[in-house]
């Protein structure tokens, strides 16, 4: 149902260590979503605080408790512990998302398969907003928010990733504001209009 990693076990266990009390352990919560995709919680809990309804997860040194509602969302998925440039900490890779259309579903694998990986050796991500009429919305963030190469990012990477597994997107649009921002490529000129600084 659940996977943790070595990784992600040997930092629990480094972290377990702090906690003065026996019988802690981890609870993994889906706490709520943007469209495709889920936002989670991942913290410590006395086993006496399990509910009823909590799935129980045995790890080994430790248990991971999830509840009703979560288990569907996190049914295959994996936790994972990454120590990086760009990124550091705890990450949930899930097959699962909120897609309901299956053209959207499709486009968010792509993203979190092929494209984030990638983006985020850079510190930036790609986020699907929306697919309406074979048309995929997408914001940059990250270190992709305000990049002078955004546009090459998006035309050579992005948008032919996704049109190659994708077939029924015709057209990918990138919606982010890459002039605004604390430190962005872009600046505003004179006439209004972005151009590189």
């Amino acid at each position: 149902m659940l996977t943790i990693t070595d990784s992600a076990k040997k930092k629990i266990l480094e972290l377990l260590k702090a906690e003065t009390q026996p019988g802690v352990g981890v609870r993994v919560v889906v706490t709520g979503g943007r469209p495709g995709s889920f936002r989670y919680g991942l913290g410590f809990i006395d086993e006496k605080d399990q509910t009823a309804n909590d799935t129980v997860i045995d790890a080994g040194a430790f248990k991971v408790y999830i509840d009703a509602e979560s288990v569907p969302k996190l049914q295959g998925a994996t936790v994972d512990f990454v120590e990086g440039v760009y990124e550091s900490g705890f990450k949930i890779d899930n097959p699962n998302s909120e897609w309901k259309d299956p053209v959207a579903a499709a486009v968010q694998r792509v993203i979190d398969t092929r494209i984030n990986p990638g983006v985020a050796a850079h510190g930036g991500s790609v986020t699907l907003l929306e697919v309406k009429d074979g048309i995929a919305y997408i914001t940059f963030g990250g270190g992709c928010h305000g990049c002078g190469m955004a546009d090459m990012t998006l035309k050579q990477g992005v948008a032919a990733s996704i049109q190659e597994a994708v077939p029924e997107i015709r057209q990918v649009l990138d919606t982010t504001d890459h002039a605004s921002g604390t430190n962005p490529y872009y600046q505003e000129t004179k006439s209004g209009g972005a151009s590189v600084a």
